[in-house]
C-alpha cells in the first residue's frame, strides 16, 4: 500500500511538472500583417524571410525569456484596407503577445488606432513619418531616417549638388500623387530653399503613369541644373528608362526613388543606371559587425524562396529590428509593454546595421540615409552590384567610398 501511495504521489508530481514545463514551453507570439502579395509584396517578402531567420537564430539560442518564438503573420495584399482586421485578429483569436508592422507606411498607419487603443509596444518597419502623425510613446520606427523623415531624401542629395563647379542655381522637383512621393517632395522644397535653389519645375504625375518621357521631355524644357524624383518602384523604372530615351540633359538625376534598391530592378535597368544618385540604406562599402553573416545566409536562401536576391535594401533592417526587441526583453526581463517601451527609449542598441538609438519620437536619433551614384554598371547582371564600386557611397561623409562624378548627360552614357 505504502509503495502504491508513493507510487502515486510520484505520478501527481510527474503530471504537474509537465503542466509546469509544457506551461514554460508556450511560445512568445510575435503577430504582423505583411505585404505577401500586390504592389509592395517584393520588400514584404524580402522582409518575412529576414524575420524567419531571427526566429529561427533566436529558438536555436533557447528561445526568449525560456520560451520559443513564434511569428504569427497574414498577408495583407498590400492593401491597407485590410491591416485593422488583421491586427484585430492577431490580437483577439491568435493572442499574440506583441505586434510588429508590415514593410512601408500605408500598412502601418492602419495598424496605429489598434495598438494604441490597446496600450502596445509598436516597431515598425520603413514607415516614414509615421510618429509625426500620432506622437506615441511606444511606437518606433526601424529606417535610418531620422528625426526629420521628410528632409532626409533630399537634404544629402543637395548637399552632393552643392559640391559641382560651379555650384547649381536650379532645380525641377517631380513625383507621383502619393503619400511617399509627396513627403519625399514636400521635404525637397524646403532643402532647396535652405540651399538657395531656384524651383523652375514642380509637378505630380498620376500613379497610373505609364509614359514618363512627356514628363522628362517637360523636365528637359525647363532645362535645371538639378532633378529630383520622387518615386515608387514602377515610375522609378519609367523615369530612368524615360531620362535614357530622351537624353535628359542635367547636371545631377535622382533622389527619393524607391525601387532602385531592389536586385530585380537593379538587373533589368542595368546601365541605364549609370550616373543617378540615389537614396539607399545599404550597400556593400559598408562594414558592421555581424552584417555581411546575415547577408551570406540571407543570400543563400533568398532565389529558392523567390524573394530579393541581394537583400541589401529592407532584410538587414528586418532583423535589427528583431535584435533590438531581443535585447529588450532580454534586460527587461518580462513582456510588460509599458517597461520595454520605455527601455528602448532610454537604451543605444548594437545590431547588424550598426548602433540604434531612437529619439523622442520614435525615429532614429540621428539620420543615416545613403546617397550613393551607380558607376560602371555594365550588363544586367545581378552579382556585379556585391561589388562596392558600382554603387558608390557618396554621403554621408563618414561612410563615403567614392567620388561624385557629373554631370549626368556625360556619365549615364
Amino acid at each position: 500500500m505504502k509503495r502504491c501511495l508513493q507510487a502515486a504521489a510520484i505520478a501527481i508530481v510527474a503530471a504537474w511538472t509537465g503542466i509546469a514545463v509544457a506551461g514554460a514551453q508556450e511560445p512568445i507570439k510575435i503577430g504582423f500583417g505583411m505585404s505577401l502579395t500586390g504592389g509592395t509584396s517584393g520588400g514584404g517578402k524580402a522582409a518575412l524571410l529576414a524575420l524567419t531567420m531571427w526566429s529561427e537564430d533566436i529558438n536555436a539560442k533557447g528561445g526568449l525569456l525560456g520560451r520559443p518564438v513564434k511569428l504569427v503573420y497574414y498577408d495583407d495584399q498590400s492593401n491597407p484596407a485590410n491591416v485593422p482586421g488583421i491586427y484585430v485578429k492577431l490580437l483577439d483569436v491568435d493572442k499574440v503577445d506583441l505586434v510588429i508592422s508590415a514593410y512601408g507606411s500605408n500598412v502601418t498607419v492602419p495598424a496605429m488606432p489598434i495598438v494604441m487603443q490597446r496600450n502596445l509596444l509598436f516597431m515598425s518597419l520603413f514607415a516614414v513619418a509615421v510618429s509625426d502623425q500620432f506622437h506615441y510613446d511606444k511606437y518606433f520606427q526601424i529606417s535610418p531616417t531620422g528625426p526629420d523623415p521628410k528632409a532626409a531624401f533630399s537634404e544629402g542629395f543637395l548637399q552632393i549638388a552643392m559640391q559641382m563647379n560651379p555650384k547649381p542655381k536650379t532645380i525641377a522637383l517631380v513625383g507621383a500623387d502619393a503619400e511617399f512621393s509627396q513627403t519625399a517632395l514636400a521635404g525637397a522644397r524646403e532643402s532647396a530653399k535652405k540651399y538657395g535653389l531656384q524651383i523652375v519645375y514642380d509637378r505630380n504625375y498620376p500613379p497610373t503613369t505609364v509614359d514618363y518621357a512627356p514628363i522628362i521631355r517637360g523636365i528637359q524644357a525647363a532645362n535645371p541644373d538639378v532633378v529630383f524624383v520622387g518615386s515608387y518602384p514602377p515610375d522609378s523604372v519609367g523615369m530612368i528608362r524615360a531620362a535614357n530615351e530622351v537624353g535628359l540633359k542635367t547636371r545631377m538625376f535622382g533622389g527619393g526613388m524607391i525601387g532602385v534598391q531592389f536586385a530585380a530592378v537593379k538587373a533589368q535597368l542595368g546601365p541605364l543606371l549609370n550616373g543617378a544618385v540615389v537614396y539607399d540604406t545599404y550597400e556593400p562599402a559598408l562594414v558592421f559587425p555581424g552584417v555581411h553573416d546575415f547577408l551570406a545566409r540571407y543570400q543563400a536562401r533568398a532565389a529558392a524562396q523567390g524573394v530579393d536576391v541581394l537583400g541589401y535594401y529592407i532584410p538587414p533592417y528586418a532583423y535589427a529590428q528583431m535584435q533590438i526587441l531581443e535585447q529588450a526583453i532580454r534586460t527587461v526581463g518580462s513582456l510588460d509593454q509599458d517597461k520595454l517601451g520605455k527601455y528602448i527609449h532610454a537604451t543605444a542598441f548594437k545590431t547588424i546595421v550598426g548602433d540604434v538609438k531612437f529619439g523622442p519620437e520614435g525615429e532614429w536619433e540621428k539620420t543615416r540615409v545613403l546617397f550613393t551614384q551607380f558607376q560602371n554598371i555594365a550588363g544586367n547582371d545581378v552579382n556585379q552590384f556585391k561589388d562596392p564600386k558600382k554603387a558608390v557611397i557618396l554621403y554621408p561623409p563618414e561612410y563615403k567610398s567614392g567620388e561624385f562624378a557629373y554631370p549626368y548627360a556625360d556619365i549615364k552614357k
